[in-house]
């Protein structure tokens, strides 16, 4: 399964830290952010707990950029 999140990050370098972040998460196929959209695109493995997925990512994404956000 593929989904779309609001992201509010500062900067693209801020972004591609936070897309390395998610794709390193347990739960979690593969990840894009796009900075000048503010969007992420996370596509989940089979069987996850998608909200239990992404409370994962964002705290992953605070660890490099802690003032960023994601709307899930």
């Amino acid at each position: 399964m593929k989904k779309n999140y609001k992201i509010e990050v500062d900067c693209a370098n801020c972004a591609n830290q936070m897309e390395d972040a998610a794709k390193k998460t347990a739960g979690v196929k593969n990840a894009v952010v796009n900075f000048m959209t503010l969007k992420m695109s996370v596509e989940f493995e089979d069987g996850v707990n998608e909200k239990e997925v992404m409370e994962r990512v964002a705290e992953n994404c605070k660890k490099v950029e802690d003032d960023c956000k994601i709307f899930y």
